[in-house]
């Protein structure tokens, strides 16, 4: 297996990363320590959590996906693990994080208790990489980078990064890093998948040209692109809870990725990959991993099982002929993801 680079750091990574959100909730830890034995053994060495998870976030189970990631990592040579965690970003309009009294903001008081706590809960005394999880709009950057260059020079965090970010944030925070001599942003969070295309604009010139890379999150939309909801509008998924969910902000995503242009999207997106023998999986994983800006994606799982098809996109590449098809399915059905 062929391992890539985050951006210019000395980590290297599966070109598979496994996230770890379902840990706690969807998935009990017995299972969770068979999701992780399996991609391990299957080649996987990059793992990303956050202290916010599981999902949906409560109050109640903060930290809990961490605990559990914790206690797998002391049965495995730390070394050999590149372990990415995040500290929850400030209230915004649309959310507001259920840690530290809903206080959360990323400037030094609360980064260090966020990477105190993680560091305890994960039974480790360093983390690969630490990102924000979602950017602070009120804090400075130059704080935040500051308190975050702190942890770097005291050794508990090798690397930093960001994530859920635009070009602007960005690009600021890189400028900040280089005029001040901090350690800036090596990587960069951000939903991408064939129904979610959005990081193909500045972002992806951005992040080519200042060799910062992408980490893709929910590269199958969620679900949507396996196909489950085209079978079935009852299928069992984190979208069909949130239809249902009296939370208005959990509706109002799941109709963002779950609608009817996205479920005709993929169903051509099925056909696509049924004629090119490909499983729909490995097909939309694989698709996410073939840009050169991208150093892992991130997959997850709530069982063992479901681990088959997303490892099977590891090591695939997608030929010219099977691309130029995805792109013409985004061309003809535009949706609200982008």
């Amino acid at each position: 297996m062929q391992h890539r680079y985050i951006g210019k750091t000395g980590l290297r990574v599966s070109p598979i990363c496994l996230g770890t959100m379902t840990f706690g909730t969807q998935c009990h830890e017995s299972e969770a320590f068979r999701i992780m034995d399996k991609a391990y053994e299957s080649g996987v060495n990059f793992f990303d959590t956050a202290e916010l998870y599981p999902v949906p976030p409560l109050e109640s189970l903060a930290g809990l996906t961490e605990t559990i990631v914790g206690a797998w990592l002391k049965t495995k040579p730390r070394e050999s693990i590149i372990l990415a965690t995040k500290v929850a970003g400030a209230a915004s309009g649309w959310f507001v994080p259920p840690i530290r009294h809903g206080l959360t903001a990323i400037d030094r008081f609360h980064i260090e208790r966020a990477v105190e706590g993680s560091l305890k809960r994960l039974q480790t005394d360093y983390i690969d990489l630490y990102q924000i999880h979602w950017p602070d709009t009120v804090v400075p950057i130059e704080e935040s980078l500051e308190a975050l260059d702190r942890l770097v020079q005291s050794g508990k965090v090798r690397y930093i990064g960001t994530s859920n970010d635009t070009a602007y944030g960005t690009a600021k925070a890189l400028s900040a890093s280089h005029y001040k001599g901090l350690a800036r942003f090596e990587s960069i969070q951000n939903n991408f998948s064939l129904l979610n295309r959005r990081f193909l604009d500045e972002l992806a010139i951005l992040a080519q040209k200042e060799q910062i890379s992408l980490l893709p999150y929910s590269p199958l939309a969620g679900g949507v692109l396996s196909g489950k909801y085209n079978q079935s509008s009852n299928a069992k998924g984190r979208f069909s809870d949130y239809m249902k969910a009296s939370n208005q902000r959990q509706r109002l995503m799941a109709a963002r990725f779950l609608n009817d242009k996205t479920l005709a999207s993929t169903q051509r997106y099925l056909k696509i990959a049924a004629d090119a023998g490909l499983h729909p999986v490995s097909m939309a994983i694989a698709w996410s991993k073939q840009f050169d800006f991208v150093a892992s994606t991130i997959i997850g799982a709530t069982s063992a099982d479901q681990l088959d098809a997303a490892l099977m996109a590891m090591e695939l590449e997608l030929d010219s002929e099977v691309l130029r098809e995805c792109d013409s399915v985004h061309d003809a059905i535009l949706y609200p993801m982008g």
